[in-house]
């Protein structure tokens, strides 16, 4: 029997949404060890001078709750 914990994560990037959604990852993995799933659930851009300045992609990141042992 397991439990997972789902959070909600939102990557930026200047190169792109896929490297926002790497980036995320990346950083969740930091800290959460286990990470056994990643949705994907909005991907959105804030413009600068009619250009895309910062891609952004707003991902669920799902892993399993390990219990410590003292």
């Amino acid at each position: 029997m397991a439990v997972l914990k789902t959070i909600m994560l939102t990557g930026v990037s200047e190169q792109g949404w896929t490297d926002a959604v790497h980036t995320a990852l990346e950083e969740a993995a930091e800290t959460i060890e286990g990470i056994e799933w990643m949705d994907i659930k909005r991907y959105s851009a804030r413009i600068e001078d009619n250009r895309i300045k910062e891609y952004r992609a707003v991902v669920k990141v799902t892993f399993k709750v390990e219990r410590h042992k003292h």
